[in-house]
């Protein structure tokens, strides 16, 4: 288990790093692709780590319940040392249901999740739409449960996104993520 701060510069109000990657679906989405949402939750995730795993259920049940918020999960892992990370196989998520985000796109390169600052999966990244553009609103856990066996008593996304919605600050402690380290190539 990772249980680190990010390296990424992304402070509240930043900027979304742009990106263009492959869907499972085929498509190439861009930050332009979910202009329409009030707000964007990028999460980076994979299939095989348990704490990412542990997620899922939440994660298809915000894409369900939020229709002004997009959730778009991204898999970086290194697919060649993680076979389970492979597209194929992020194809086969979605295709028995046990993900059901917005999206779930492939960053092959890495770049886009050190862009990002991400070191962990799950890792989430909640925008706000701002005069079209989308600016950091909240970076930090998606709940309290210390391990994926365990049950929330809090989640902290859902008070992020009800905040950001709301057109109000997001007044959360910015907590590490935890999860698995991202796999990256060559390591």
């Amino acid at each position: 288990m990772v249980l680190k701060e990010s390296e990424s510069e992304l402070e509240a109000g930043d900027l979304a790093p742009e990106f263009e990657l492959e869907g499972v679906d085929g498509e190439t989405y861009s930050l332009e692709s979910f202009a329409d949402s009030e707000a964007l939750l990028v999460v980076f995730t994979c299939n095989h780590c348990p704490y990412a795993q542990a997620k899922f259920d939440l994660l298809n049940e915000l894409a369900d319940e939020y229709d002004d918020v997009s959730v778009v999960g991204i898999n970086p892992n290194d697919a060649d040392e993680y076979p389970d990370d492979s597209f194929e196989r992020m194809q086969e998520f979605v295709a028995d249901g046990r993900i059901d985000y917005d999206a779930y796109l492939r960053d092959e390169s890495q770049d886009v999740a050190r862009a990002y600052g991400a070191v962990c999966t799950p890792d989430p990244f909640l925008f706000a739409r701002d005069d079209g553009e989308f600016r950091l609103a909240y970076h930090g856990r998606l709940d309290d449960a210390p391990n994926p066996d365990d049950e929330p008593s809090r989640y902290q996304i859902r008070e992020a996104i009800d905040a950001v919605l709301a057109d109000e600050a997001v007044d959360l402690e910015w907590q590490p993520s935890r999860g698995c380290s991202i796999k990256w190539n060559g390591e």
